[in-house]
């Protein structure tokens, strides 16, 4: 969507919907909080016109690689597509795999690691903490 496209949408609401190829998304870069390795990153919901009022992101960790511990101040979901990975919380840890999902609450500290032979490809979600008007 072109910026002219997305600068008339947000002055006239919300659009009905709005479809993301993730291919047009895609950038290899650290992660997050600590940059600790690399990892390719689907930055999906910086393609969606304001408002919006969550982000949805895919990530995938290359070996080796981590999302370092941070405080968040809203729940979080981090979703195992595939791979293996470590995720920590507040001092505790649980392995994670392909179909589970790990559900982390406002005002942990919290973080993520690959673990295996594969990249651990995760998607991420959580509020927008200041949706555009």
């Amino acid at each position: 969507m072109s910026a002219l496209a997305a600068l008339l949408l947000g002055a006239a609401g919300a659009p009905a919907m709005v479809v993301i190829d993730e291919g047009e998304t895609v950038r290899q870069e650290a992660p997050p909080h600590g940059a600790i390795g690399m990892s390719t990153a689907w930055r999906i919901s910086d393609h969606v016109p304001a408002p919006r009022s969550f982000e949805f992101r895919k990530r995938a960790l290359h070996v080796g690689a981590a999302i370092g511990i941070h405080p968040i101040s809203h729940d979080e979901i981090y979703y195992v597509v595939s791979g293996t990975g470590i995720v920590h919380s507040d001092g505790e840890e649980a392995e994670l795999k392909g179909g589970m999902a790990a559900w982390l609450y406002k005002g942990a500290n919290v973080g993520i690691r690959q673990t295996g032979s594969e990249p651990l490809v995760l998607i991420i979600a959580y509020p927008n903490e200041k949706p555009a008007p």
